[in-house]
């Protein structure tokens, strides 16, 4: 591993780090015994160790009060009674009592008030107890500061954040050549938070310079750094080269795992410490039970709950929040809701975990409880607080609650968090309030590439697609470059617009520019293509995705399989088959029923049953395309049988199933069946039919020649005909030979569709049928004044991995002439068959 040196650079904006003289001394041991007072008797070593044992014990106030009478004795006291009394101070954090100390120092006079000991114990006091101004106010003050000093400063601006003058410190520290291991961690802390990998290989180099790389905190430090920086590689080397490894040093690497997203990794390394005997603290049990969550595994993180137990931690907020984050994204509700009665002293963070989680996995009635109770507790909502609430405003289109969200928002300052501001966008887009979404997003000064993707998604949603584009143009001219997620809005802009050429020259766009499209991209377009009617090339695109070594997941896998159900086309779909058991994701119930579904409507309905019976735990989706697949080969018997078993087995049917029930009676003609259904949905299920489930019974009565009872249902269901009904039952009329009734239907049917040819056509067969061929000459003509004509049948045919389509009375395809010259053929060969005498 090289490392960089340490090049110390001073900057003008940090003039608090003064320019220190070379020091006198390294040592200031000898003023810890000046006398406060010339004369009087000396304080005896019983008195001191008496006074140090008050501080060190937290006796704070008793050490003052002996101090007090010692000096009303006139004893002369040493300059280390001030020291311990603030170190005292320090330990207790009793910020008042030391301000109180400091007084009596400045009233005693400059003769201890600026001596380098007294003034570096302040300093330290400061420091500790955070109060920034007046410690780098003393820290200006020294004439020469010490390496206690700078350690103090150094650490003080490392914990309030400020990390770049911390970093200014520990060079300046350098310059004046003070060389300290314990500063070091510090420094390493700020690379850290700021993610200066270069700055510190530079402290590394340093390190192994002045041979601080035995020290078992700067170890632990480089290991923190390294993995705070994502070079979790060299975190590991570091970590591996320690000859010494605390608590502080495993912790610091199972939480670079977490960080860095390999949560096995952090889980193999966190049994390593128990077998190696390391003590765990709640940050290591934090950091385990995270890394469970993430990976959703449940054994462990009960048993990381279990160590929490059995070890006495204390269910703080802290590790009260992992353990209820793990509870959550497991699904362990019950459980979860028990830690959380359980935590001591609830924070905003504790709230947000279990809020975010009901709101992730659609308990949305729950989420909002748990907000009015934290409302109730004097609680306030920070930024994911309210991401959450926006988000679940945004999935139930509630945008009332959504705009009392806003409120909050606006009237709290936080309507600027940038987090907050997408999350508003998003739930005016998805409750389709576009321009209140604008409006926020105009009102964002700071704009970073999340908000402009916000917009451009909340766009796309609405399939506006002109005005994404305008937008993604917008944001590179500001000076925001797109990622892939700005191309996937677009993309999906173009698609939800049926722009589909756009869509595949913005696919193309995006991969000359070098950003690769993630799984979104192909999902999207797959999914898209397919929704447009452009199937084929939905299949192509999954193929090219599997090339480019993106693995599919369930959504893109359904969206191929309805691409092959659309076209029919079983080999390729038999493809997917064979790809999803080699990646053992059939288990998948989308998945499942995209499969039963795609057999089913490509012919092979024994194989969709093979699939639907390897289903181990069936779900309703499932049994609906199975009832469905029954429906349409005919096998009504076969679809009532599975459609009572749904019931035995205690699944509620919904509308789908209805409608799949119904059209296997109509099918099959089966109409006692069938008007038992729909009485059943209403009776049985508290079902309010559909017109699908009317249209259906329509007809199946019509079809079996009941148009009496057909007639008095269409005047008794609570909806207005459609033209598929209307159409059906005109079909009928022509079987029945009902030409009033017809002719009545008709009148209907050319009110909704007046430019439907069918709709001609129908009639005039109506006509035909009765004979009165004036009539169907009339309805004829009208279609020629109308421009109408009869849409052409259309069948296709794959070979191989060419598709063949062909259009009636089109002569267009390469090999028409071979086509009807086999056609001629056999015809001859079935014109001898039927003719030629019978040999017994």
């Amino acid at each position: 591993m090289a490392y960089l040196s340490v090049t110390p650079t001073p900057n003008p904006q940090f003039s608090h780090f003064k320019s220190a003289k070379p020091r006198k001394s390294p040592h200031f041991a000898q003023t810890h015994f000046a006398n406060l007072h010339e004369n009087g008797p000396i304080v005896q070593n019983s008195n001191l160790d008496q006074f140090s044992s008050l501080c060190k014990n937290g006796r704070v106030r008793e050490a003052v009060r002996l101090l007090t009478a010692m000096e009303s004795q006139n004893l002369r006291i040493g300059l280390q009674f001030y020291g311990e009394l603030l170190q005292g101070c320090v330990c207790e954090r009793a910020f008042f009592t030391g301000q109180q100390i400091h007084a009596r120092i400045l009233k005693i006079g400059e003769s201890i008030a600026r001596n380098e000991f007294v003034e570096t114990k302040l300093l330290i006091f400061y420091a500790k107890c955070n109060a920034r101004e007046v410690a780098i106010r003393l820290f200006n003050r020294l004439e020469v500061p010490n390496v206690f000093s700078w350690a103090a400063i150094i650490g003080l601006h490392c914990r309030m954040g400020n990390h770049e003058e911390a970093l200014l410190g520990f060079c300046e520290m350098q310059k004046n050549g003070f060389p300290d291991n314990f500063v070091v961690p510090n420094a390493l802390k700020a690379c850290g938070a700021l993610k200066l990998i270069g700055f510190g290989r530079g402290v590394h180099g340093y390190v192994v310079k002045m041979g601080f790389d035995g020290c078992v905190f700067v170890g632990s430090s480089l290991v923190d750094m390294y993995g705070k920086c994502d070079e979790v590689v060299d975190a590991r080397k570091v970590f591996d080269e320690m000859l010494d490894r605390n608590t502080v040093a495993w912790n610091s690497m199972i939480v670079g795992y977490v960080q860095n997203g390999l949560n096995e990794e952090a889980i193999e390394m966190f049994y390593d410490m128990r077998v190696q005997g390391v003590e765990q603290t709640r940050v290591t049990l934090s950091s385990f039970l995270t890394a469970s969550a993430n990976l959703g595994a449940l054994e462990e993180g009960l048993q990381g709950h279990a160590i929490a137990v059995l070890g006495g931690f204390e269910v703080d907020n802290f590790l009260g929040s992992s353990i209820l984050n793990f509870y959550v994204k497991v699904g362990m509700y019950e459980e979860a809701e028990l830690v959380f009665r359980s935590v001591s002293q609830k924070d905003v963070v504790t709230w947000n975990v279990i809020i975010c989680g009901y709101v992730r996995n659609g308990k949305f009635r729950k989420a909002l409880d748990l907000c009015h109770l934290m409302r109730a507790e004097n609680m306030r909502f920070d930024s994911v607080t309210l991401t959450s609430i926006l988000s679940m405003c945004a999935d139930t289109s509630n945008v009332k609650l959504g705009k009392e969200g806003h409120c909050y928002c606006i009237r709290n300052n936080l309507e600027s968090d940038l987090a907050v501001a997408s999350s508003t966008i998003n739930m005016y887009a998805k409750c389709n309030r576009i321009n209140s979404a604008i409006q926020v997003f105009n009102s964002t000064t700071k704009r970073d590439l999340v908000l402009w993707n916000s917009l451009l998604a909340a766009y796309a949603e609405l399939g506006l697609s002109g005005e994404a584009l305008k937008l993604f143009y917008k944001m590179q001219l500001d000076g925001v470059p797109p990622n892939v997620i700005s191309y996937n809005s677009l993309i999906l802009g173009f698609l939800r617009n049926g722009q589909v050429d756009e869509a595949i020259d913005m696919f193309s766009q995006m991969q000359s520019l070098s950003i690769m499209p993630n799984l979104i991209t192909w999902t999207t377009l797959i999914s898209g293509l397919t929704q447009n009617g452009f199937a084929y090339d939905a299949i192509l695109i999954f193929r090219q995705m599997q090339e480019a070594g993106v693995q599919p997941n369930s959504v893109s896998i359904v969206s191929a399989l309805s691409a092959c159900t659309a076209l029919a086309l079983l080999h390729y779909g038999r493809t997917i088959h064979g790809y999803i058991t080699r990646r053992v994701l059939f288990p998948s119930i989308p998945i499942a029923t995209s499969l039963v579904d795609m057999y089913a409507k490509c012919g092979c309905l024994y194989q969709a049953k093979n699939v639907f019976d390897t289903v181990v735990n069936k779900e309703l989706p499932v049994y609906n395309a199975m009832i469905s697949g029954y429906a349409s080969h005919g096998q009504a018997v076969q679809a009532l049988l599975l459609f009572k078993h749904l019931e035995d087995v205690g699944i509620e049917p919904d509308s789908i199933t209805f409608t799949s029930i119904l059209s296997a009676c109509n099918h099959a003609g089966l109409v006692s069946e069938g008007l038992e259904l729909l009485n059943d949905m209403v009776s049985k299920h508290n079902m309010k039919p559909g017109m699908e489930h009317y249209g259906c019974v329509l007809s199946l009565l019509s079809k079996s020649g009941n148009l009496d009872k057909a007639y008095e249902l269409l005047e008794t269901m609570p909806y207005e005909p459609d033209a598929y009904i209307l159409g059906s039952l005109l079909a009928s009329c022509k079987e029945k030979h009902e030409t009033e009734l017809g002719e009545y239907l008709s009148e209907h049917l050319l009110q909704l569709e007046p430019g439907n040819s069918g709709n001609y056509i129908a009639l005039s067969n109506v006509y035909a049928t009765a004979g009165m061929w004036d009539v169907v000459t009339k309805v004829r003509n009208v279609m020629k004044e109308k421009g109408l004509h009869k849409n052409p049948g259309c069948s296709w045919v794959q070979i191989g991995q060419e598709l063949n389509v062909f259009v009636s009375g089109d002569g267009s395809h390469p090999k028409t002439k071979d086509i009807y010259a086999t056609l001629a053929l056999l015809g001859m060969e079935m014109h001898f068959t039927e003719h030629a005498p019978m040999i017994y």
